[in-house]
């Protein structure tokens, strides 16, 4: 879910008006205005006829808006502003210390740009007639990308579109209820790459649909209920459900993000399976139940389910879960048994999806990707921007994955997103595991070499990855050099990266030993299940939790303690080029 608001382009004509009655405002509540930033794009324009309004004496007239861009997005909108003026230049600052927002009053009506150009994504153009009414003063209109908190709900039933429409009926809690239509895909056997997924191990998946719930109230509960309307007139209802909102991009509020991979599922009576050995899976899952009341989002790192082309186990998988993911966003990166699969296009040339090649992965879970097929993306939440890689697809210099790694990390504002956090399946950072020792890298081969630079020149706080059925934790550290000697408080700049690995949700350890060669960079280890949980109390402190999913104890943690200079603060090879002009 990630939320931004970006100004892309103002229109410059401003709208003259002779009226002399009023209507009332309409604020648009889901944007965040404190948090708007400007990036003017000089390919955007909007142009809007007539120019001048009430002529004749009327009260309402319509007004007819072109406007394009060159990056289009499905959730630019368009806004409009009266008086015209709506930039920080009319705003006084709360104090002489704090600067005012950029957008100093909200707008008073706003239309998505593809309302009624099904084409914008691809041509950047649009066109849109909105009726504006006498307000006592000049309109302005600006188009904007994002911005709108939403929530997606995904589930599946046997309803194909031929036989019932889906749905999500929700509503703030205890409030008048809406509906939102739901889209529904499937696909079949010949989806499949390969054995066991495309020939004993295929299970028609049913029809997959996904509602976007769009809109909503930062930090208020919202309730919700699965439908399907058939066409003979009666209606499927599910039980209810509910969530709560995410927090405005840069709030300052406690925030509490769960983190792991390699979790599975497991046999809650006990009885066999394929691809049986994830032990610690039920554990894992009746700990994030038991505290869900203190969890605001979950990161699943890949290896997600183990299936590994056994259809079946996926909706054992997602019934495991649903008391988690019915209530908080889940959200996944891909790993080599839901992506991998010889000559499908994966990094790397394994069987370990079962011959899935990605397809259950991509379609049981939505998540905020240009291309589902590439599982690389990056979401906000609060005070966190997370960079989520996939390593199943080339991450190195020059690929179209590093481009996206090092936007999302170049992005990010710091003063209002202090927490910088990349998480990936496979172990790009620093890992005691035996095998990645044996092969003296530490590390998946040719990891760091591309992308720790990255890491430090951008500062990311916290490198978590999975892969390894273990627990690990660095010191912040850069090219194998520890940069901070502290081990659980810290004060001001970490001046490199904390990396950790936390893929001991649920398969087993056994194949996970730590090697007997002790690094300088390795803080902490454990050889047994479980997972991590990051807790921001503000823009200033966290806290990192390791926990035993046997127990829910933590037995690692560290803190982290620091203002906005310190992440501006200069350290090896992290800041720009400076010069001595003056």
């Amino acid at each position: 879910m990630r939320i931004s608001l970006t100004l892309l382009g103002i229109l410059v004509a401003l709208l003259k008006l002779q009226w002399a009655t009023s209507h009332g405002v309409q604020p648009l509540s889901t944007i965040d205005i404190s948090s708007a930033v400007i990036a003017l794009d000089d390919g955007a324009y909007i142009r809007a006829t007539p120019l001048i309004l009430g002529l004749n004496g009327q009260n309402k007239e319509w007004i007819t808006l072109e406007y394009g861009i060159n990056n289009p997005s499905i959730d630019d909108w368009i806004g409009v502003f009266s008086p015209a003026n709506f930039s920080a230049s009319i705003c006084l600052p709360d104090n002489p210390r704090t600067f005012p927002p950029v957008l100093c009053t909200a707008p008073i009506k706003f239309q998505y740009a593809n309302y009624t150009n099904p084409k914008y994504k691809k041509t950047g153009k649009g066109s849109l007639k909105l009726q504006l009414i006498n307000q006592r003063s000049d309109f302005s209109f600006a188009l904007f990308s994002g911005g709108l908190l939403k929530m997606t709900v995904t589930w599946t039933s046997g309803y194909g579109l031929d036989e019932a429409e889906p749905f999500v009926e929700w509503g703030l809690q205890g409030e008048e209820q809406r509906s939102s239509l739901a889209v529904t895909l499937t696909f079949d056997r010949n989806t499949m790459c390969g054995a066991p997924a495309r020939t004993v191990g295929w299970r028609d998946p049913g029809f997959i649909h996904t509602s976007f719930l769009k809109e909503l109230w930062p930090n208020l509960v919202y309730t919700y209920k699965l439908g399907h309307r058939l066409f003979n007139g009666t209606y499927i209802w599910s039980q209810m459900y509910q969530f709560r909102a995410s927090p405005y991009p840069g709030q300052s509020s406690l925030q509490r993000v769960v983190i792991f991979g390699d979790m599975g599922k497991d046999e809650a009576d006990g009885s066999n399976e394929y691809n049986d050995f994830q032990p610690g899976s039920l554990n894992t899952t009746k700990q994030l139940i038991e505290d869900l009341m203190n969890i605001d989002i979950v990161f699943h790192i890949g290896d997600i389910c183990y299936a590994n082309g056994y259809l079946s186990q996926w909706d054992q998988f997602t019934s495991q879960i649903e008391p988690i993911a019915s209530r908080v966003p889940y959200m996944i990166a891909s790993g080599n048994h839901e992506r991998d699969w010889p000559g499908s296009g994966s990094f790397y040339d394994t069987i370990d999806s079962g011959g899935e090649c990605g397809v259950l992965a991509q379609n049981m879970f939505y998540f905020p990707a240009e291309n589902r097929a590439k599982v690389w993306y990056s979401t906000d939440y609060g005070m966190f921007r997370f960079c989520i890689a996939d390593t199943e697809h080339d991450w190195r210099k020059g690929t179209e994955q590093y481009k996206f790694i090092e936007h999302c990390l170049s992005t990010v504002d710091r003063q209002k997103q202090p927490w910088l956090v990349f998480l990936a399946h496979r172990v790009l950072g620093y890992s005691s595991c035996a095998w990645y020792a044996n092969e003296g890298s530490f590390a998946e081969p040719m990891g760091r070499e591309s992308l720790e630079k990255l890491w430090q020149k951008y500062k990311v706080d916290i490198a978590i990855f999975g892969h390894v059925h273990n627990y690990e934790r660095t010191c912040p550290v850069y090219e194998n050099v520890c940069t901070n000697k502290e081990k659980h408080s810290y004060k001001g700049a970490l001046n490199g990266t904390i990396h950790v690995v936390a893929g001991g949700a649920g398969a087993s350890v056994t194949d996970s030993e730590f090697s007997g060669i002790q690094t300088a960079w390795s803080i902490f280890k454990d050889f047994d299940h479980g997972f991590v949980k990051l807790t921001a109390f503000d823009h200033s402190n966290l806290l990192f939790e390791y926990k035993k999913s046997r127990d829910g104890k933590v037995h690692d943690s560290f803190k982290i303690s620091r203002d906005y200079r310190d992440i501006l603060a200069c350290t090896v090879d992290s800041c720009p080029a400076t010069t001595l002009a003056t």
